[in-house]
């Protein structure tokens, strides 16, 4: 029998990687969102903000997708 060897299951550390997935919230609009995030609250650490959207996530069910970017920072502020 001739099967394929499996392909090793992806692995990182970052932190943001936790926060996103394929089926959430693409690199590019986690990027913009950091940004904008970054200039409200220029106070918070980039962890911090990780941890907070994390929480939002936690909140809405643990998904994100189906929120807009506004409702994300909106929520996020408010826990910031």
């Amino acid at each position: 029998e001739n099967f394929l060897p499996k392909p090793p299951a992806p692995f990182s550390t970052n932190s943001y990687d936790a926060f996103i997935s394929p089926n959430t919230l693409n690199l590019s609009s986690f990027t913009k969102l950091m940004k904008k995030l970054q200039e409200i609250h220029p106070e918070a650490s980039r962890d911090r903000i990780v941890d907070a959207l994390l929480e939002v996530r936690k909140s809405n069910k643990g998904i994100l997708s189906g929120l807009s970017i506004n409702s994300i920072v909106k929520r996020t502020s408010v826990i910031l």
